[in-house]
Order: C-alpha cells, then sequence, then structure tokens
C-alpha cells in the first residue's frame, strides 16, 4: 500500500508578508504567491505551507490572531485564498495553513469581552486572568517569564478604572494564552479546523505545539529557561488524538495531515507526540540546532532514528524557517559571540551570532540542503533558502519590528533579519518584490547587495544555489526511493569530516572539513555535487549523490 503523500514531501515554507506583493502596498498577498506559484511548482516542491494569514493587529505579525475564520485584508479575503488553493491544487501543490492554538490577538473578540465582563466572569475563564500578588496585587501572579523576553504576565485596568487582575502571556502582551481547560476553547479549535478542511486545506502545521496545557495551580518556576509548568503537560496530548479523528472524519482519500512546532526537552519527548492515533508529523529541530561538524550532524541523525523512525512514525527534517537565522549565516560563523546570559540559551543554537565569512557560509548550506534532500522522510524549506540568501543582520533599529527586540530590552536583535522580503528580479528599488513599478517600499528594507541573489539571475546560472535546489529536488526520487525508510552509514576511513550513507541504490557523502575527498571507485555515477569536482574529488564542504 502507498504511503501517505506528506511522508516523502518537500514541503516549501511560504511567510506570506515577504513572498510576492501584487498590490503594490510593500506587503506580500495572496495574490502575490498565486502570480508565483509557477516559480514554486518548478522549483520541485510537493506542498506549501502558508504562515498565518488570519486577520491580526500584526504585534507578531499574524501569530496574534483576531479571526480564524477569515482572511487579514493586508493579504486578500477568502475569495482569494479559495482562488489561491485551486490554483495550488491545480499544479499538484498540496496546502498546509499554519494554526495558533496556544494564544490569540488581544483584539480577539473573546478577549475583549474578557476584559469588560470583570473578574470571575466565564469570559474571563477562556484565558488565564489571575489576581496578583503583593499587598495590593501589584506582583505578577507567579515567576513565569515571557518567550519574548520579560514577565510572562500583564496587569490590566478593569472597567471601574481600578487596577486588576494580571492575565498570561507567553509571548507578547498582545497574544493573551488560551485556558484550555474551558470548554468553549476545545469547541473553537474544532470548528476552526472543520471550517478550513471544507475549504480545501490538506493540513495543518500547529505553532508552540507543546504549549497549550498549563499547570492548574501555575506555581512558580524554579527550573531552567524550559518551564516545565507551562510547555509539554501531558494533558495536551488529547487535543491531537481528538483532532486526528477530525481529520480522519473526511475519509483517506483526503490524507489529511498535522505537524506540529515541538520544542521538547527530548527526543522521546517529541517522539510521543507521533503516536499512531496523534500528530502524522512534527518538527525534528534537532538537526538544525547542530554546528557544522560531522559528528554532531551523524548523532543528530541517529537520535531521529532511534526515537521517531523505531516507532513507525516519519522524520520531519528542516534546517531553516522564520524564527531561525538563514543557513548560510549560521554556517559561517567563525567567531561566535555570546547572548546575555537572560537570554535563553536555545536562541544562541538557531540564532547564533558573531564574525560571519559568507563565502563558508555558502558552500556548507549547499552541501546542508543536499545531505537533508537526501534524507528519507519528510523536508521543510523555508522561502530564500534556495536562494541562499543570507541573514540580513544589519537592518536599522528602526525598522526592527520583531516583538523580540523590544521586549528583550534590545538583547536578541530578533527575527526579522530572515523575513526581508525576497528579491525577484535585479531591477527596481525593491528587487523585483512588487508588480508594480510605483509600490511602497517593503515592509522591511531590502539590502542593496540582495540584487546578487534575485530569482531571475539565478535562473540563468547553472551553478547558482536555485539551480542546486531545482537539480536536486528533481533527482531526489528518482535517485533515493521513498521505499528506501533507512539508511545505512558507510565507514570512511581516516575522514571524521566525512559523512556517508547509502540508502537504496545510491549514496550520500558530504565533506565537513576542508580538505578534499577522492572518491571511491564503486561509486559508479556522481548523479548530482554542490560544487564541481576537482579530478574526481569532492571539495571540502561539499556534498555529492553517488549511484551504486
Amino acid at each position: 500500500m502507498a504511503h501517505p503523500w506528506w511522508r516523502d514531501a518537500v514541503i516549501y515554507q511560504v511567510y506570506l508578508r515577504s513572498f510576492a506583493d501584487a498590490n503594490g502596498d510593500g506587503i506580500g498577498d495572496l495574490a502575490g504567491l498565486r502570480s508565483r506559484l509557477d516559480y514554486l511548482a518548478a522549483l520541485g516542491v510537493d506542498g506549501i505551507w502558508l504562515n498565518p494569514c488570519y486577520p491580526s493587529p500584526q504585534k507578531d505579525h499574524g501569530y496574534d490572531v483576531a479571526d480564524y475564520t477569515d482572511i487579514e485584508p493586508d493579504y486578500g479575503d477568502l475569495a482569494a485564498f479559495d482562488a489561491f488553493v485551486a490554483d495550488a491544487h491545480a499544479r499538484g501543490l498540496k496546502v498546509l495553513m499554519d494554526l495558533v492554538p496556544n494564544h490569540c490577538s488581544s483584539a480577539h473578540p473573546w478577549f475583549q469581552d474578557a476584559l469588560t465582563a470583570g473578574p470571575g466572569s466565564d469570559e474571563r475563564a477562556r484565558f488565564l486572568f489571575r489576581n496578583g500578588r503583593g499587598e495590593h496585587g501589584e506582583l505578577p501572579p507567579n515567576n513565569w517569564r515571557g518567550q519574548f523576553g520579560g514577565p510572562a504576565w500583564t496587569r490590566i485596568t478593569e472597567p471601574d478604572g481600578t487596577p486588576g487582575q494580571w492575565y498570561l502571556h507567553f509571548f507578547d502582551a498582545g497574544q493573551p494564552d488560551f485556558n484550555w481547560r474551558h470548554p468553549d476553547v476545545t469547541t473553537l479549535f474544532d470548528d476552526v479546523l472543520r471550517f478550513w478542511f471544507d475549504r480545501g486545506v490538506d493540513g495543518f502545521r500547529i505553532d508552540v505545539a507543546h504549549g497549550l496545557y498549563k499547570h492548574r495551580d501555575l506555581p512558580d518556576w524554579h527550573g531552567d529557561h524550559f518551564n516545565a509548568h507551562a510547555w509539554n503537560r501531558p494533558e495536551v496530548h488529547e487535543v491531537y488524538r481528538r483532532w486526528r479523528r477530525i481529520a480522519a472524519a473526511y475519509g483517506p482519500e483526503r490524507e489529511l495531515t498535522f505537524v506540529g512546532e515541538v520544542w521538547a526537552p527530548t527526543v522521546a519527548d517529541l517522539a510521543a507526540y507521533l503516536r499512531h492515533d496523534e500528530l502524522p508529523q512534527a518538527f525534528y529541530f534537532d538537526l538544525l540546532m547542530q554546528s557544522w561538524d560531522a559528528g554532531q550532524f551523524r548523532s543528530s541523525i541517529d537520535r531521529a532514528f532511534e526515537e521517531i523512525a523505531s516507532a513507525g512514525a516519519t522524520i520531519t527534517w528542516t534546517l531553516a524557517n522564520h524564527d531561525v537565522h538563514r543557513a548560510v549565516t549560521r554556517y559561517g560563523i567563525v567567531r561566535p559571540e555570546r547572548y546575555h546570559e537572560s537570554i535563553d540559551p536555545t536562541v544562541g543554537l538557531v540564532r547564533p551570532r558573531g564574525q560571519v565569512d559568507e563565502a563558508l557560509g555558502k558552500p556548507r548550506a549547499r552541501a546542508a540542503a543536499m545531505l537533508l534532500l537526501a534524507l528519507p522522510g519528510s523536508q521543510y524549506v523555508y522561502q530564500g533558502e534556495e536562494l541562499g540568501l543570507p541573514e540580513v543582520l544589519d537592518l536599522p533599529d528602526h525598522a526592527r519590528q520583531d516583538p523580540t527586540w523590544n521586549r528583550s530590552e534590545r538583547l536578541d536583535a530578533g527575527r526579522d533579519g530572515c523575513r526581508v522580503p525576497l528579491p525577484w528580479t535585479t531591477r527596481g528599488p525593491d528587487h523585483g518584490f512588487s508588480a508594480r513599478p510605483t509600490a511602497s517600499p517593503p515592509w522591511l528594507p531590502q539590502p542593496k547587495w540582495f540584487a546578487k541573489y534575485a530569482v531571475a539571475e539565478q535562473l540563468q546560472d547553472a551553478t547558482s544555489t536555485l539551480s542546486l535546489y531545482r537539480e536536486a529536488l528533481r533527482t531526489r526520487r528518482e535517485a533515493f526511493s521513498a521505499s528506501a525508510e533507512t539508511l545505512t552509514w558507510i565507514d570512511v576511513p581516516d575522514r571524521e569530516d566525512v559523512l556517508a550513507f547509502r540508502r537504496g541504490d545510491a549514496v550520500c557523502v558530504v565533506v565537513f572539513g576542508e580538505k578534499t575527498f577522492e572518491l571511491p571507485d564503486e561509486w559508479s555515477q556522481v548523479l548530482l555535487a554542490s560544487e564541481s569536482l576537482r579530478d574526481g574529488r569532492l571539495p571540502g564542504n561539499a556534498a555529492a549523490w553517488m549511484s551504486t
């Protein structure tokens, strides 16, 4: 029996705001995305994950949802969304939406009702309102810290004008956390799933999937940065069993999926979300957090197979997304710098700081992409990675919009640098981001050097990173059979900096060091290489696929 489509799919993540602008307002939109669907089809991906496009005040650019069953006017409307889904499906592309169930926007009608209803009301019980500590309730209810910096609590002013209760928000103050112990919250998201499934979407990426439930008593947390009173609570698994049943009710022909954003303490914790009746997929972030080192990459891949694949679940790989520094920059750091001790150490792994050598990061990122696409399972590619874009590290302070920037007291520059609008051509002030010549400037400024990464230029260069991605996606299914769901490591004597594995009838080899590697005769034919071979030798910081 054939596997569901998502088990070995390559999904392209569209950060809609920065993908393509059709109406010239400087903000990407659904019409712009529709106009570039042929580009994605030609790239060779199987589907699209669309970052949140619901109505939102944009305090966290869509992850503060004001209405879960409509479209943000900056992006279009429901008719534009339906047209996009139809056009994507006509090209054989699946469509995944982004679901944000841990929190909503403070502009959501429920939260506005909670503010006016007063303490003890059922409206407030949908969220996590609590009285403050201290003589006059002037202190937060507990010591929890927000993910973007600062306390996880904000005090409101009651309808009578007096200082009132506090509400929990693990992200920006404009993103109040739901109380998932209230039945209205369960019903709300049941209805949201059905609304979009009925409109034809093929699945959801679930934001903060390890969140939702908090410890009933909301006690202080005295451990490390991972607050186990708020994350990875056992009750959350029943939510995903419920959602899996909702998806299954649409019948096997739809093959609907969910992919969870799960930041769990261990790979075993992550695997618990992938039981047969829970999430079909969850991102394996462990590989993304490894330095450019053969031993670290191999150990991470082994952990995935030991804990996830051994249980029959698919591994969902990724090396980039809208929350982390781009791969070229991460792999090009030559003099790392530490973050302030108040910043979660994970930030230093996914958004490392220091002096960057782009000439070093570029071939490493190309090699990493080939390794990723050779692995059995599903892969997610973030927009712009196929262009080899580096992180924009020098955005002016006044342009930064990520709430992390201010809430961390500017200790964490945040995630804007990987969200700068894409360059499509070398012409014009916005590099073709807008279809209109008199467009407003892009919502985040593009550096002038973006022009050399433009799609139009790379399509004319057979050695470009875009050309490599297109060829890798075309060759991937021919070289590595989807039925070959395991890999076998190949011993490479005297070269600890070289990783090689066989999958089916093909071999993937990656040189992590600087020294060239002579390809063995038994690997008979080079199918694809990230860099040109030199007299039958693979350069350092390069990868190749070989037939055997």
